[in-house]
């Protein structure tokens, strides 16, 4: 259940990024186990970095606050879903005497509506974008912010931004519904090897040990 939750929020912070990602470069596993870039980007001289305004700019062409507010409108009722599920799953394999009656499953689900909805504010769009702002100031140039304003201010451009809520919307259910898929077979799969490792010392009809030490002769 959690794992679905994180997936949920990590899309979130994934794809309000939104056309970031076109500047994005590849990652690697080093040899320390660390995620690391395969080409290193160079590190931008203070007097060469983008300013506050020319990324505020930049982030406006790029609709980044926009898109940050349509997939957080969308990503809770995925979340749900996903939650819901692995509660049905759960509730299924509990005894009759153990199962929540209705009232009680009604109270779970707006107890985990209401936390799906607070999660959604953890990080403030506008506090992500200030935070954005800093870190692309370390890697990006007044040069390379004002070439990236004329591509977002271009048809091009303009085009790709209007596509990426809808890419957005096919793309995120499809990669929540195969990790989901795909971490219930690894799961089980992992299970049986734990289960191979400490197998169960029950076994039916065996009697308990008989009693050791003195017995007292019955009286006649």
């Amino acid at each position: 259940m959690k794992a679905q939750a994180m997936i949920g929020m990590m899309a979130l912070a994934l794809l309000s990024a939104g056309a970031v990602a076109a500047r994005a470069q590849a990652y690697a596993v080093g040899a320390d186990g660390q995620m690391q870039q395969e080409k290193q980007a160079p590190t931008i001289a203070p007097e060469n970095q983008a300013t506050t305004e020319q990324l505020s700019k930049l982030f406006e062409v790029m609709r980044i606050k926009e898109q940050m507010q349509a997939v957080k409108q969308m990503v809770p009722s995925m979340v749900t879903q996903q939650i819901q599920a692995s509660m049905k799953q759960t509730m299924d394999g509990l005894p009759t005497a153990s199962k929540p009656n209705a009232e009680q499953r009604e109270r779970m689900q707006q107890v985990m509506t209401k936390y799906v909805g607070k999660s959604m504010d953890l990080y403030p769009a506008d506090e992500m974008l200030t935070d954005m702002t800093t870190i692309y100031q370390r890697h990006l140039s007044k040069d390379d912010v004002e070439g990236l304003i004329a591509f977002y201010s271009s048809a091009p451009g303009q085009h790709l931004l209007d596509a990426q809520p809808v890419i957005s919307q096919e793309y995120m259910p499809l990669v929540m519904g195969k990790v989901a898929e795909r971490s219930r077979a690894l799961t089980q799969e992992m299970m049986k090897e734990m289960a191979a490792i400490a197998p169960s010392t029950k076994t039916g009809g065996t009697k308990p040990a008989a009693k050791t030490g003195t017995t007292k002769p019955t009286p006649k």
